[in-house]
């Protein structure tokens, strides 16, 4: 199935825009979460390069990060770049285990292939079969407990555009493919 970016800008938009006065916005290189400020009236989730991988995964940080975050660029989160040490990666790792649990159920709902991503392409990933365990681990969690408010907004808004079930079975979620 093609995926257009652009289907996922107007769905993101149109669910959250009014409420939360945030966009999806196409971005260039690195993606990056603006905040209205005095040169842009909205908050921007910006994505790299039209990729819709990108976009799901940006959005499911903003989905991830509270109301106070939401006034911080890139919601004042610790970023290490790439050529992180071992160590390094671990952290990098805690932090992502949500946003990527997100991901992961925002692409099944979307129809869309999901990677893990270790994100550290120039360092040492190490084994990443932990890493894995707990971004399929959170996913369980979501699916027993249940989405955040605005996880559930967008999985719905999704499932209706893709024709997918409004519902996460874990039997769409392989561990061994991502």
């Amino acid at each position: 199935m093609e995926h257009n970016y652009n289907d996922l800008i107007a769905i993101f938009n149109r669910t959250f825009y009014v409420e939360y006065n945030t966009k999806l916005v196409k971005g260039d290189d690195e993606p990056i979460y603006l905040p209205a400020d005095e040169n842009r009236t909205f908050n921007g989730i910006y994505f790299a390069h039209g990729y819709f991988s990108s976009a799901l995964h940006e959005i499911a940080h903003w989905l991830v990060a509270g109301r106070k975050r939401w006034g911080l660029v890139d919601f004042g989160y610790w970023y290490e770049a790439d050529g992180r040490s071992e160590e390094q990666q671990r952290l990098f790792e805690q932090v992502e285990v949500k946003p990527q649990a997100l991901e992961w159920i925002l692409s099944v709902a979307a129809k869309h292939r999901f990677y893990a991503s270790s994100d550290n392409l120039n360092g040492t990933t190490g084994d990443t079969r932990p890493f894995k365990q707990a971004v399929y681990n959170q996913v369980c969690d979501y699916a027993k407990h249940g989405l955040p408010k605005r996880a559930a907004m967008l999985h719905q808004a999704l499932c209706e555009f893709y024709g997918t079930e409004n519902k996460i079975d874990l039997a769409q979620f392989d561990i061994n493919r991502i």
